[in-house]
């Protein structure tokens, strides 16, 4: 993995995420300048399946101001997302499944330079989970601060 463009920490505070997948996505030449400067954010970004092709939903790609409003771009646009037939078949089978969902979890440009976004195939925490996991958050945390002193 290259250089991490935006992360989606609120998906690993919802989510318990089963599997990962590395996906392409169909881009226009001002929404690749905006990964580039950094203006992105996944914070409520979804996908959903859309004639069996997963799309993201709601990912808002900042416009630059040298953009010119011609060959600008929709900032919270839908965005085809590209897999192999295998990999939308496997996610098709999870969300039809009860309680699964598709996740955006991290946009970054790979080895290679080109956007790509890791996704995951993920289950819904509820309230107590949430909580248990902010505690152990907390934990680790009082831990590491007693080691540091200690």
């Amino acid at each position: 993995m290259g250089e991490t463009i935006a992360k989606n920490k609120k998906a690993y505070h919802d989510y318990f995420i089963e599997e990962k997948f590395e996906a392409g996505l169909v881009l226009k030449g001002s929404e690749v300048k905006g990964l580039r400067a950094h203006r992105v954010n996944l914070k409520d970004s979804f996908i959903k399946f859309m004639k069996n092709e997963p799309i993201l939903f709601n990912a808002h790609i900042g416009r630059l101001e040298t953009t010119h409003h011609f060959y600008g771009h929709e900032e919270r646009g839908s965005r085809k997302l590209l897999l192999h037939k295998k990999q939308i078949a496997k996610m098709l089978k999870a969300v039809t499944r009860d309680g699964y969902t598709i996740v955006p979890l991290q946009l970054y440009f790979n080895d290679r330079n080109i956007a790509k976004l890791q996704i995951g195939i993920a289950k819904g925490k509820q309230l107590h989970d949430k909580r248990q996991d902010l505690k152990e958050k907390d934990q680790k945390r009082d831990i590491a601060r007693a080691m540091k002193d200690y």
